[in-house]
Order: structure tokens, then sequence, then C-alpha cells
């Protein structure tokens, strides 16, 4: 008689559990997405002038090949903390067979899309594989893992067959009303064309260099704020840290407002950057954990030390937008981001298809224009330019350098129907310069994107 009532408790307790495990793991099941992209991509690159060069960067750069990326995000668990996966896959296949590497023989770069063999020839194939654990409380989530990071002082790069991830920690707060707080600490840094996991750098003392002289980071730390004082203006300020190399503050201010029938907007970045520990040392600073830039002389690196001010208008009205941008750098060195050597993206108006004009000394000019023809019945077209040129650039082989870039980009993505969202994209963009062949070729460039996501969940 006394054991029946203990069996009985102890079940109920046991179903209790169970029900409440059931009810927790309902938004972690319930609220997941998986996603399986594809990118077919083929990239022409060819580099003119001063054939000398073609040693380390030959003149022809041909590849082709498939990528497939599954994209796996849970929900969270319920309760007051709730917990959560991330994971994410892949997998990039060479398709052209030619075996061009975008690099050549005795050169420590890696290719323009795929990883090498000892031969210098890209590989058949590469993959890889991310997790990122999370968990939330209110509105506030903290991730650890892989991250692909998108800020102004770190911005992961997207321009090949698969994206660039970091790992490391990340904190997002938007528990204060009209603030998002941003805060965490990188790592390591897996390439758009690599399997591996790298420290991170900065161009000047990265893999650009002989392996005796590379010199890296394995911590970046990063903290900002965006507060969005109305619903047209949102003011950013955001502050990064790679050890040894740099401290880098960013101001940001973006508006939009109605003029007539279109909008106007306004997108003005300031960021302020100077050296840190062995960078600043100048027993380390030259040979070892040096800057990209101008330093007087044959110095060919040195200190952080830049200033970058940019201000980017424009107007859209009735599928047409019009910019008009100016960007400048000031100081000794150029503009400093993480760069692993493996293609690295900037949060500056002037980073598009091959230069990102943020060398020293450098003032840019740039006109940019797109029409969406949706506008004339032809839903999911769109064609656009942008055309910008640098003066005043500084070197070790002297200054008053230019450049100039032209991209024009057309797209078009299937708007309804079986194929519903397939893109297609052709960018060509043609880059000149009188910088010295060993700084920059001229280039031509063309790439073909076909692309589709399956939703999967």
């Amino acid at each position: 008689m006394v054991k029946k009532p203990l069996v009985v408790a102890v079940s109920a307790a046991c179903l209790n559990l169970s029900v409440i495990a059931a009810a927790n793991a309902a938004g972690f099941i319930e609220d997941s997405k998986a996603t399986l992209s594809l990118r077919n991509f083929y990239y022409n690159s060819d580099n003119r002038n001063e054939a000398s060069y073609a040693a380390r960067n030959p003149s022809k750069v041909e590849e082709w090949g498939q990528g497939f990326l599954l994209n796996y995000q849970s929900g969270f668990t319920q309760g007051t903390v709730g917990f959560g996966v991330d994971a994410i896959g892949m997998l990039g296949l060479r398709l052209d067979g030619s075996g061009h590497a975008g690099r050549a023989t005795n050169s420590n770069q890696p290719g323009t899309m795929f990883p090498r063999e000892t031969d210098n020839s890209s590989v058949d194939e590469f993959s890889s594989v991310g997790a990122t654990a999370k968990m939330k409380i209110s509105e506030t989530e903290l991730r650890y893992g892989t991250l692909m990071p998108k800020l102004p002082v770190v911005v992961f790069n997207d321009g090949r067959l698969l994206p660039q991830t970091y790992q490391g920690t990340q904190i997002t707060s938007k528990d204060i009303k009209d603030v998002t707080l941003t805060a965490g600490q990188l790592e390591r840094a897996k390439n758009r064309n690599s399997t591996d996991e790298d420290d991170l750098s900065i161009a000047g003392s990265n893999g650009a260099q002989s392996a005796a002289l590379r010199r890296n980071s394995d911590h970046f730390r990063f903290v900002g704020a965006d507060y969005k004082v109305t619903k047209d203006l949102t003011l950013q300020y955001y502050f990064g840290q790679l050890e040894d190399f740099y401290n880098q503050h960013f101001l940001g201010l973006t508006h939009a407002v109605k003029l007539g029938d279109g909008t106007f907007k306004t997108d003005l970045r300031y960021f302020n950057s100077k050296g840190d520990g062995n960078n600043k040392d100048a027993d380390t600073q030259a040979a070892l954990y040096g800057a990209s830039g101008y330093f007087g002389g044959t110095r060919t690196r040195g200190e952080v030390d830049n200033r970058l001010y940019s201000g980017l208008f424009t107007y859209s009205i009735y599928g047409h937008t019009l910019g008009l941008g100016y960007q400048s750098t000031s100081g000794n060195s150029n503009f400093p981001y993480l760069n692993e050597n493996g293609g690295a993206s900037t949060y500056t108006i002037t980073d598009i298809q091959i230069n990102n004009f943020t060398r020293s000394g450098e003032d840019t000019w740039q006109a940019r224009y797109s029409y969406d023809f949706g506008q004339l019945g032809v839903k999911g077209l769109t064609a656009g330019v942008i055309y910008q040129r640098g003066d005043n650039i500084r070197t070790s082989a002297g200054s008053d350098f230019m450049e100039w870039e032209r991209d024009l980009t057309v797209s078009y993505v299937i708007p309804e129907g079986q194929l519903k969202g397939l893109g297609f994209t052709w960018r060509n963009a043609m880059l000149r310069t009188d910088l010295p062949a060993a700084t920059q070729r001229d280039q031509d460039e063309n790439r073909l994107i076909v692309s589709y996501t399956l939703p999967l969940l």
C-alpha cells in the first residue's frame, strides 16, 4: 500500500519532466531553418603590363567551379535562457579542368578560387564544416564558433565560390530600445579559397611576405553600438583592435529623406587607425609587424597611421538610382583591415570588384548609376555601373600615383514560377593605374555567376 503512491508520484514526475523537455525543445525544432545554396562561378582575369611580374601573378587567370553551401539554423529552447546551434557545410568543385590556380610557381600566395596542390595547380575539390553554439536571454544573444560578421570594423568576404568564415565569440544585445550593442573576439579565419584556419594579420605582415617575415595575431577584439535616432537616421560607433597591429575607431551616420517622388540617402563614415603593440615598436615594426604604405625613403612597411573619411549620397526615383561619393585617406600607412592574404573585404564605399582604393594619401571620387527594369515591366532585371578614380597615392616608390576602375553589373533573378529565385549575374570590371607593376597591374575581369537557394526546412 505504501509503494503505490510512490510509484504514482515518480511516474507523474517523469511525465512532467518529459512534457517540460518537449515544450522546451519545441522552439529549438519548430523554429529551425535549413537551406542549400548553389553557386556556379566562372572567373576570368586578364592581367596586363609588365610581363616580368608574371613570376608572381600570371597574365591570365581562368577558373570555373560549382559551390554548395548547406546552412542550418536551429531555433532556441524555451525558458528564460534559450539554447541553440547553427551549422554550415561547404563544398567547392572545380569544373574547368585547366588547373589554373591563379598564382605561378614559387609563389606563397593561394589560388584565386581554389586551394593549390604542391605543384601549384588547383585542387579538384575542397570542403569544410563549421558549427556555432548560441544562447539567448531576452533580446541578448551570445554566439560561439563559426561566425560571418558584417560590421564596420570587420567584414567577411563572399566574393568567390564559397564565403570566408571566422572562429570566435560575438554577443549582440537589443534590450535597449532603438540601440543595438555588439562585442566579441575573433581568433582564426578560414579564407574563401582554403580549408585551413589561419591566424589574423594585415597587408604588410601577411603571407605576401617571405615565411621568415610573416607575423600574425590570434586576437581581434571589437565593440560597437548602432543607435536608431529615428526611423530614418542611424548613428554608429565601433572600435576594433588587432592585437600587436592596430587600434581602429569608427563613426558612421546614415540618413534617408523623401525628396519629391524619390528618396535621398546620406552615408557618412570615418575611421581613425593607429598602431598597437609590436607594430608601434621600432625594433619589430619595419621588418616584422609592419603595415603597407608610405614611410619615406625605401621603407615599404611601418607603423599603422591612417585616417579615412567618406561620404556617399544617392537619390532613387522610378527605378533609377544615382550616386556620388568621395573618400580621402591621410597618414603614412594604407587603411588597415583583417587580411590573411586570401581575399578580404572592407567597410568602405570604394571597395568594389577589383580594388578598394584605400592606399596612403589616396583621394577618390566615385559616380554610380543603377536601374531596376521592373519599372518597364521586366521584373527581376537590374543593371548598374560604377566609376571611381583615386589620385595622390603615396608608396615607397614615390607619390602622386593614380588608379581608376569601372565596374558593370547586369543581374536577373527569375521572379516567379517553379524556378523562382534562380539568379544570373555578369560582372565586368576594368582597372587602370600608373602604380609600379610590382604594386598593382592593370586588369580586365569578368565574373559569371548562377545562383539558387533551395529551402529545406
